[in-house]
């Protein structure tokens, strides 16, 4: 049996988490573990089922999705959050990304790219919608001051085309012939020389400047 993918669905409409507790359940690989109405029981629940993948709406009662990310990230720095939302705005996308979200996608995407985008993010890769990817694009490019960026290495050139695929630091290390500790520092330096707080928002910053392209051409 394959290793399941435990999941958190965090929303404050129940109609919307009965159904995605209903698409999730037809993949053999992921566990509804538990649900969240609001963004502190969200928060509050992470810490006790310690899920794989956070699925998590923006608009919520008592916390909202951003401030309820920045709260899963302090409290494990590891946690793997999915936006999953109706809000669209560049600034709302920014926000969630530099937040730490890995990954960003609008309610009504085709299944099939929801249950990838879970599977990439459980990897340890991002993923961002190509309408989401193009928002966030325009928001960076929209930066006022933004300091310049250190060139990099062809090494870390290599790392970063390989992030922009949403890859994983195992991948990489297997596609490029290092281990997994040497990508891990070509990461960093990355983050560094970008300007970055994550590796999504790197990407996006890389595309920005041209470095590479997203996925869907966005």
């Amino acid at each position: 049996m394959a290793e399941q993918i435990r999941l958190l669905i965090a929303d404050d409409h129940p109609v919307v988490r009965d159904g995605l507790v209903a698409i999730l359940g037809t993949q053999p690989d992921f566990v509804v573990v538990g649900e969240a109405g609001d963004g502190a029981e969200a928060v509050a629940r992470a810490a006790v089922l310690q899920p794989d993948v956070v699925l998590l709406d923006l608009e919520m009662p008592l916390l909202d999705g951003v401030e309820a990310l920045r709260q899963l990230r302090a409290a494990d720095e590891g946690v793997r959050v999915i936006v999953f939302t109706a809000f669209d705005t560049d600034e709302r996308i920014l926000t969630a990304v530099q937040a730490g979200a890995q990954g960003y996608l609008l309610k009504g995407v085709p299944r099939q790219e929801l249950f990838n985008a879970i599977r990439v993010v459980y990897s340890g890769g991002s993923l961002l919608q190509p309408v989401v990817a193009s928002k966030l694009l325009r928001q960076v490019s929209q930066r006022q001051e933004a300091p310049p960026l250190e060139p990099l290495t062809p090494r870390e050139q290599e790392v970063l085309e390989q992030l922009a695929l949403g890859l994983q630091n195992k991948e990489i290390a297997a596609r490029l012939v290092i281990s997994e500790r040497t990508v891990k520092f070509h990461v960093s330096a990355i983050l560094g020389k970008l300007h970055a707080g994550n590796r999504t928002e790197a990407v996006a910053i890389a595309a920005q400047h041209g470095l590479v392209k997203l996925q869907g051409g966005a």
